[in-house]
């Protein structure tokens, strides 16, 4: 006869009736009040030895000796070690620990003290549980090494891997440093539209949806620029947005179907000013999480002490290739000259996709050290202001660190006129197939055509920030929930 395989859920199931038939619900009490939490005690020992706490947490180890018990609560910021004694707590209460697995939660009231070892501890007077965990964690040896259940479960990485927390807190500080520093420089947050009639401002495969009561087609949006300049021509000054958007694109280790983005306008600057923002910002950010101007990024350190360098991105390219931008004068050439250094590119993309894809390939992945690419060619910057002494080329830059691309840059272009005409040349483009250049907005070209004065734009991958700052090889450690195919089906990672 076969023996029965063992289920560790209606091992748990049975322990669940188990206290319920003692008249102890797990998941009735509504709440329990907490008046301390592991780091505190840990870091202040001696302001709590011998004082009451509640602490509440998730039993995440379990040593028994007898009529006794310690077991590790992990609360929000740490573990605290609980010592429960069947003489303090009584013979029916302590009864109950019988019925105690990894994962439950508890809520705990006792006195602070040190055990023999030197251990901080809570004495437990009295528990409750507060939740029972049916389903197993994964095994504390092993912790949760699968990359790809450990995205698809965040909340169990979370749980079993306490560097993952670390990730999304320095998160979480990056974006309350950056809103105070905007704060600081009279920078207005705002909210703009996240489902519009046309996706803009940047080249991308927007999402569509239908919406139902209006009986038309709305697109999340893919970027946030062309509403935050609205608002300037609207008269604010200073306008900030950071906020999600959307681009149905592939899933890589650079890039998620959604991601955060900061986007800021200045009235009354250029490029050269957000440049010097932009140095302000992330010298200032790196030193408040470092406590210096440098951090490591997988195993390269990284100086973030102004000024960053700038590198002209036309003069670099002839520096790499002998080809200037200007003498590549159609799509036939670029092709040509992908072919001939080797670097592969969509057949479709038409002279100015081509010689980015170029420039991507041979310039961008030296640019290690905070970097300054600018001066970049009209074609590739349609929302950008020409360089009055060069007018092929823009007042724009773009910022690179470790070979990747951070920021993005210019002295916005308003003239009314030019726009249009940008605009223009980009739907002969969209004719032609181009389904990532969005429709010409009207109603955009229109607020143009009221004024806006001289502004300076800056948009910022908090995504690859984040990744910068917490060493992280891939954008799916700094999304908590990452876009993934479904199971079954192989995933990029």
């Amino acid at each position: 006869m076969a023996e029965e395989s063992f289920d560790p859920r209606a091992v748990r199931l049975g322990k669940l009736q188990a206290l319920r038939a003692r008249g102890v619900n797990p998941y009735q009490p509504t709440r329990f009040d907490v008046t301390a939490h592991s780091a505190d005690l840990h870091a202040n020992y001696e302001e709590w030895e011998g004082r009451t706490v509640r602490v509440a947490g998730r039993v995440m180890a379990i040593r028994t000796h007898g009529r006794a018990m310690f077991l590790d609560l992990a609360d929000e910021e740490g573990k605290i070690q609980c010592h429960i004694r069947e003489d303090i707590v009584g013979p029916e209460l302590f009864g109950l620990t019988e019925y105690l697995d990894l994962g439950d939660i508890l809520g705990v009231e006792g006195t602070v003290f040190k055990t023999r070892r030197g251990e901080i501890s809570i004495e437990v007077q009295t528990f409750e549980y507060l939740s029972k965990s049916l389903l197993d964690l994964p095994d504390k040896r092993h912790g949760l090494t699968n990359i790809d259940l450990r995205y698809r479960q965040r909340y169990l990485d979370l749980l079993v891997n306490p560097e993952v927390r670390r990730v999304f807190d320095i998160r979480s500080r990056t974006i309350t440093f950056i809103r105070q520093f905007l704060a600081e420089r009279h920078f207005t947050e705002v909210e703009t539209p996240v489902l519009l009639p046309l996706a803009g401002g940047t080249e991308a495969r927007p999402f569509a949806t239908h919406h139902n009561a209006l009986d038309m087609t709305l697109y999340l949006r893919i970027a946030l620029e062309l509403h935050l300049k609205r608002l300037i021509v609207g008269g604010f000054d200073r306008v900030y947005e950071i906020g999600r958007v959307f681009r149905n694109e592939g899933v890589s280790t650079k890039h998620n179907p959604e991601f955060t983005m900061l986007e800021l306008y200045q009235a009354y600057t250029d490029y050269e000013g957000i440049m010097r923002l932009v140095e302000d910002l992330l010298a200032a950010l790196v030193r408040h999480l470092q406590g210096s101007s440098e951090l490591t990024y997988q195993g390269q350190v990284l100086h973030f002490a102004p000024p960053f360098a700038r590198v002209d991105m036309v003069e670099r390219l002839w520096e790499k290739t002998g080809v200037r931008w200007e003498d590549i004068h159609s799509t036939a050439d670029a092709h040509a000259l992908a072919r001939k250094l080797g670097i592969a590119v969509d057949p479709q993309f038409d002279r100015a996709q081509v010689m980015d894809k170029i420039v991507g390939s041979v310039v961008e992945p030296d640019l290690v050290q905070p970097t300054f690419l600018w001066h970049h060619p009209v074609d590739i910057s349609p929302l950008a202001k020409r360089d009055p002494h060069h007018p092929h080329l823009t007042e724009r830059f773009e910022l690179f660190v470790a070979g990747r691309e951070l920021a993005n840059a210019f002295s916005e272009l308003n003239d009314p006129l030019d726009q249009r005409e940008r605009f223009l040349a980009q739907q002969e483009q969209r004719r032609q197939g181009n389904d990532e250049v969005p429709p010409l907005d009207e109603d955009f070209l229109n607020a143009l055509e009221h004024g806006m004065p001289p502004t300076g734009g800056l948009g910022i991958g908090i995504d690859r920030l984040i990744m910068l700052l917490t060493d992280s090889p891939s954008i799916k450690d700094v999304i908590l929930f990452p876009t993934m195919r479904p199971l079954g089906s192989v995933d990029e990672l």
